[in-house]
């Protein structure tokens, strides 16, 4: 499968499981799962054929490990727009985790913190190198440090999901720590 398929089979997924499942007639239960045959079913059925192989090979290799499969049934593993409840359980966080952005989102950070916005949680990093990433898809990347350490002591809840995103309602900015 050459990278290209691989990437536009990810994004197409991600849109699906994540944010808009009934575009396709896809029905997700209420923890985000739903049949293989049936998102493949739906997917052929809508004009974007995706066979087994392909599935398989998207989700075991995709560097975000964006999907999980269990035994028929497949989800997005974090990210969702639409309500789901992953039934992630609360999770003592590492001392820091930190948080990719851009310079022009700073401001903003800065009077409210970060929130969700149209996701249900605020994604962190276990790492700069990975928040350095997810910055950089929106331009030069600005990694902030987040204490989550003082958060959760503060009686902030924090999950992870399978893929090692840590998961957290909003970060107060006073938790926040900014670049010079």
């Amino acid at each position: 499968m050459d990278e290209r398929r691989t990437v536009k089979v990810s994004k197409y997924l991600s849109k699906h499981l994540r944010h808009q499942p009934e575009r396709i007639g896809l029905v997700l239960d209420a923890r985000g799962w739903t049949e293989i045959d049936a998102l493949l079913a739906a997917a052929a059925a809508h004009g974007f054929p995706i066979d087994r192989a392909e599935l398989d090979h998207v989700v075991a290799s995709n560097d975000k490990r964006r999907f999980a499969v269990e035994g028929t049934r497949i989800r997005a593993n974090q990210g969702h727009t639409i309500s789901v409840d992953l039934a992630l359980p609360v999770a003592e966080p590492p001392a820091y985790l930190y948080h990719g952005t851009v310079a022009a989102r700073l401001p903003a950070i800065r009077a409210e913190g970060l929130r969700s916005m149209a996701r249900h949680d605020v994604h962190l990093s276990p790492d700069r190198e990975t928040a350095t990433r997810v910055g950089a898809r929106r331009g030069r990347p600005v990694v902030l440090s987040v204490d989550a350490g003082a958060m959760h002591r503060a009686g902030h809840e924090f999950r992870v999901s399978a893929n090692g995103v840590w998961l957290t309602a909003a970060v107060p900015a006073e938790f926040i720590r900014f670049p010079d």
